[in-house]
Formats: structure tokens, sequence, C-alpha cells
């Protein structure tokens, strides 16, 4: 199924990686309007200037608070009630059991409720209660009579054990002895002055309230702590009490939601200018898929990482290496690419970050000093290198922005530049995510280039060995293309690599190639078309070794595309000269293909051809290079070779030139040196 809803497929994958991409950042992004700042009492501020946003109150720092607390706690006196339900009950079923239980006489059986009435109406307390008041730590207890707190006296009060030592001392004669046996009178008494907690805490708070009252208001638009400040007790409780009301108005807001979907629209507009940027200037990149996969998913991983390090770290906005996003896609893709992914990848981490402004400077002038730096990496020291100079841009920029917002020298904080280290640190290891990269997704770097371009390469030592002419031959159409490919903005690099892999096939039968035959030809024993046949395995050929030896595609690209659907011109004409007048079949003397499909392989196939025709040259004059240039390239172009590639008539015209430049360099005249005649 070619098309969903008239959509082809490939572009609804494109539309649903951007879709996830906005839905993915969106989720992680921290969807506050302020940054959690991280500090410590007795610490330097480590940020910028910090002014009041609203009207803050000043209260009090944390040691005070707790003296005024503890000062409350010793001198509070708990709020009290008298459950007068308790002595009711109490009281009515002890008379009712002592009537219906006893034989006691009314008069001692009055005597004996009215005692434990008066008991009651003292007060009979829990036991932890009245061990507070025999050690004199609980004089006075209030009671609230009208919502008033009045003090009342412990003196009277009793605990249960107390209230029946009292009775018995009071009755002991045998007769009322007995008869409180009978009824166990100790279930009549239980404890009838509690503690309001209840009320307690709201006086309690009350009294906090008033005691820890702020002092005062620092007014909007006042400094509250700038960088270098030492964070004292009164600061720290300032910070406190801005983060809580921060909070609470943020929860508060009802336009919160306004500003989700904000950050929804801001992060849409981004991801998809980077979409438009790829469609109007990097098709080829938008047409591959797996290139896609890769660019989307490590953009949306890096930011989310960003928001995690930055929100979670106080100086998480120093630490994490965004200049990692400008190393990966220069050395990936290209420059121009590299610059727009990590100017998006700034501008979306900066919705959440303490200093726009400074973060954006830092960040886009790493970006620009890690592209330069990286353009043609090819080795681990590069790294190194580019890490050096970050860390002098960040520190220049830091400083430089420092001063013309604070206006001062003195108060640059030194542990800056400390994360500014451990940020490089993480940058030099790039090398490895590279590594990681490579072998994910299937990319080749520049320095996995390089490493193939190492004439000690089993391949390239191999080919040294059995084909010397090819290897040579191989070695000038590198030289040859790269300098073409420098000349119109193509990957050197990588055709020189290519180019050195080339012909590997020709290992196979290196006695079939002019190039390598000291002697017989052996083609003069064959037909055309079986000599034909010979010469074209060798794509074949290369390609099966280049599998077995596990070589990027990239590189076999050009072992197969090196001829395109060209002809083994000279076979075919051999077969036509032997056939007068007769039609000859073209299929078994044309290359398997495909033709050049990019700038760097249509390159090696004109340098390809180029060179092997310049060795037949016996007029090497500035006419006949030039004459041979032109005229080898016009026929692979005029046979529709070419129309698969994206390259254009200027980059062929200044592909020929180099050409010409370069052969007429290889064969120039060389002077005769004189002979010393000797005297006779």
């Amino acid at each position: 199924m070619k098309q969903i809803f008239g959509i082809g497929k490939e572009t609804v994958v494109r539309l649903l990686l951007a879709v996830g991409a906005i839905a993915l950042i969106s989720y992680f992004i921290p969807h506050e309007d302020k940054v959690d700042y991280n500090y410590a009492l007795g610490r330097p501020w480590n940020y910028s200037l910090l002014t009041a946003p609203f009207d803050i109150p000043i209260n009090l720092d944390s040691a005070s608070a707790e003296k005024q607390r503890d000062s409350i706690n010793r001198t509070f006196v708990a709020i009290f009630k008298h459950d007068n339900s308790v002595d009711r009950k109490a009281v009515l079923e002890l008379s009712s059991a002592l009537q219906s239980a006893t034989s006691l006489p009314g008069q001692k059986r009055n005597h004996l409720v009215e005692q434990v009435r008066r008991i009651y109406v003292d007060g009979i307390v829990d036991n932890a209660t009245f061990d507070c008041i025999k050690e004199g730590a609980l004089p006075e207890v209030r009671f609230l009579v009208n919502n008033v707190a009045e003090p009342v006296s412990t003196a009277s009060m009793r605990s249960v054990r107390s209230a029946y030592a009292l009775i018995d001392s009071v009755f002991p004669d045998a007769e009322t002895q007995a008869a409180m046996d009978k009824v166990m009178i100790t279930r009549y008494l239980m404890p009838n002055v509690v503690c309001d907690s209840v009320e307690s805490k709201r006086m309690l708070d009350q009294l906090y309230q008033r005691a820890l009252a702020p002092i005062g208001v620092m007014q909007k638009g006042e400094r509250i702590v700038d960088r270098g400040d030492i964070v004292t007790p009164q600061i720290f409780e300032l910070l406190k009490t801005y983060e809580q009301l921060s909070a609470d108005r943020l929860v508060k807001r009802e336009d919160y939601k306004y500003t989700i979907f904000g950050q929804i629209a801001l992060i849409s507009l981004l991801i998809g200018a980077l979409f438009l940027f790829l469609a109007y200037f990097r098709r080829r990149i938008l047409e591959n898929m797996r290139k896609m996969i890769f660019l989307t998913s490590f953009l949306v991983l890096f930011i989310v990482a960003s928001f995690m390090v930055i929100s979670t770290l106080g100086m998480g906005v120093y630490l994490m290496p965004f200049a990692v996003v400008a190393v990966i896609f220069t050395t990936f893709f290209d420059s121009r690419t590299a610059l727009f992914a990590h100017i998006e990848v700034v501008l979306i981490c900066s919705l959440i970050v303490p200093f726009a402004l400074e973060f954006i400077m830092l960040q886009f002038l790493a970006g620009v000093t890690a592209i330069i730096t990286v353009q043609e990496l090819s080795k681990r020291s590069q790294l190194v290198q580019c890490a050096i100079y970050i860390f002098m841009v960040y520190s220049l920029v830091y400083v430089a922005v420092h001063v013309v917002t604070e206006g001062d020298f003195s108060t640059v904080s030194r542990n800056v530049f400390g994360y500014f280290g451990i940020n490089v640190v993480l940058l030099s290891f790039s090398y490895v995510l590279i590594f990681l990269i490579e072998k994910l997704f299937g990319f080749t770097s520049t320095v996995t280039l390089v490493e193939l371009t190492d004439v000690n390469n089993p391949i390239l030592r191999e080919l040294s060995e059995k084909c010397p002419g090819t290897f040579q031959h191989s070695m000038q159409v590198s030289s040859l293309a790269a300098e073409a490919a420098h000349a119109i903005g193509a990957n050197s690099q990588l055709l020189r690599a290519g180019a050195l892999y080339h012909d590997i096939g020709k290992i196979d039968n290196p006695a079939f190639f002019t190039e390598n035959q000291r002697g017989e030809n052996p083609h003069k024993a064959l037909t055309p078309d079986l000599s034909a046949r010979i010469v074209i395995e060798h794509v074949q050929n290369g390609l099966r070794r280049a599998v077995k030896a596990k070589l990027p595609q990239i590189i076999m690209d050009f072992i197969v595309q090196h001829h395109g659907c060209g002809k083994a011109k000279y076979f075919y004409a051999q077969a036509q000269n032997a056939n007068p007048g007769k039609t000859i079949d073209p299929v078994p003397y044309t290359y398997p293909g495909p033709n050049p499909m990019t700038k760097e392989t249509s390159i090696l196939m004109m340098a390809d051809a180029t060179e092997a025709a310049s060795r037949s040259l016996t007029d090497h004059s500035d006419e006949a290079i030039s004459s041979l240039v032109n005229r080898i390239i016009d026929s692979q172009i005029a046979d529709g070779l070419m129309k698969d590639s994206p390259i254009s008539f200027r980059d062929v015209e200044k592909i020929k030139k180099t050409f010409i430049d370069r052969l007429r360099t290889i064969y120039h005249t060389r002077i005769a040196y004189p002979e010393v005649k000797e005297k006779k």
C-alpha cells in the first residue's frame, strides 16, 4: 500500500516523525514558569541577579523562628474541657447499682454518691496529666468560657487511682467497703477533664502566627540576591518564601493552560522549520528514511536529556554539552544542517533556562566553534582541540555577558569555569558516540573514511600485491577525484576512500586488465563477449569482497556505480568490427549498474575513465589533454550515465578544468639535464 488517504506512505512517515517529536518534547518540557534554584545555607549564590517579581513578605530566619517556637512551647498552657456527660452518667449508674445490688442504708448510699459527685466536680484526669500535676509541670490548665481561655488550678484534680484512694479513706466502715467492692466502684471513676487537642492546636497556631508574622515586605523589583553573595539565614528564608509563593501563584493562575499551549506552539513551529529547511535545502536527507529517523530521534533524546539535567541540577545549563549536536551532525551530514539543528536545540531549551540571553549566546557561539573545528574530522585529537576551543569561547562569552548585565568583573563566579571544564570533557567523548551511531544506523563518519584510506588495510594490501597496476591506477584516480570533489564542494574524503576500493574486484582476475599485464594478453584467445563478461564481472567480484570485508554501504556504492550502465566499449567495438553489417546485442557488453546517484560517484566515474584513457596518450600537449577530458566526460553524459545524479553542468565544467590542470601537471614535459663533457 503505497498511499494512505491519497498521501504517499513515506510522507505519512515523515509527518509522524514530526508529530512524534513535537509530542515527546512537549510532554517532557517542565511545565513551569520558573526554574528551581540549587543553593545552600552559607554557600555563594551561583546565579545572576535575582529580583523580586512581586511583593514578598520578609519572615524570620529559621534559627530565630525556632527560638520563638521553643519559647511558645515552654510557656503554652493547653486547653482542657470538662465533660459533664461523664459526671452525670457515672453518678446515675453508681446510685442505681448501689440501690439494686446492695443493702447499704440510704443515708450511707447518698453520702457515697455525693462524695463521687464532688470528686467529679474537682476533676478526674488521665494518669499522664496527673503525673505532670504532681511534678509541678502543670500547675493550672485553661478552660474555654465564652470563647475565652480562663486558667483553672489543678491542685484539686485527681487521677482515677487517687480518687479511689480518697473514697476508700472517707468510708472505712466494713458495710460501705463491702458495698463498694460489690459494685466495683472503680468502674464509675473515669477522667472527665481531658485535653481539647483541637482548641489547643488552634490556640498554639495563633501564637505561632503572631510570633512568626512577617517583619517586613520586600517590594517588587527589589534585589533578593546576586551572583557571589553568601546565602545567609535571612536570604535563605527569603528564597524559600519566594519559591513557595511562585508555586502558589502558578497553581492559582487560571491562564496556565495557555502557557502550555504557547510552549507546544513554539515547539511545533521550530520542528516545522527544521523539516522545511530539509525540504528546501537538504532534500536528500529528507528522502532518506534512515537518516530522518536518526536525525529526529537524536534531537528528541538530546532535548529531553537536557530538560532533565537542567531541571535536576542547578548548574545543569552549564554542564550539558550542547555542542555535541553540532559535532555529530557535522560528522554525519554537513555544516549547514549541523548549524540549523544546533540552533533548533538551543532555542527549544531556552524555553526553560533561567537566563535565556546568556544561554543562547554561549551555546550558539560554542556550536559555531565546534562546526568550524570538526569540519573535516579525521582523528581523535581534533575533538580534544575542539573541546579546548569551546572552553575558551564559553569563558570569554560568559565573562562578556556578565560584564554587560552586571557591569562588574568582581562578581564573576569561578565555579562556572569548573562547570565549563566538565562540559568540554563530556564533549570530548563524542568519539565514542560517533562509533555507536555508525554501528546502529550504518552511517560512515570521516574518521572511518580516513581509516579506510590506510594502504595497510588487508584489501588494499592484497590489491597492491596481486594487482600493482590497478593499485597505482586507484591511487591516481583517488587523488584526481578528491581534487575535483574539493573544487565543487563534494565530500573529498569519501571520494578518496571510494576510489581506492572501486576496483578491488580485479584481484580475482588481475591478468585480464591491461594495467596489470606484463606479457601476453589473455584476451587474444577469447571472444569479445567472453572477454567483456570477465571484465564486467570485476564489479560483482568487488561487491562480494566488500561484503565479506564488511565495508560500509557507501563504499559499496562506488564499486557498483563507477561504471554505471555503461558498455565495455573496447570489446563491443571489437565484436562489431568482427561482424560487419550485423547488429550486435549490447546486453552482454553492458555493466549491470546502477548509474551514479550522487555527486561523488559521478566524479569517480569521470576520474576513472579519464585517468585510464590518459595512459594511452602519446601526445601530452595541453590541447591533447583537454580534448581527451572533454571527449570522455561528454561521452558519458551523452550516453545518459549521469541522468540519475544531482551533479550540475557548472559542476561538470569545474571537474573538467580540475582534471585538465591535474593531468597537465602529471604529464608536463621535463627538462633534459645536460651532460658534462670531459676534456680530451
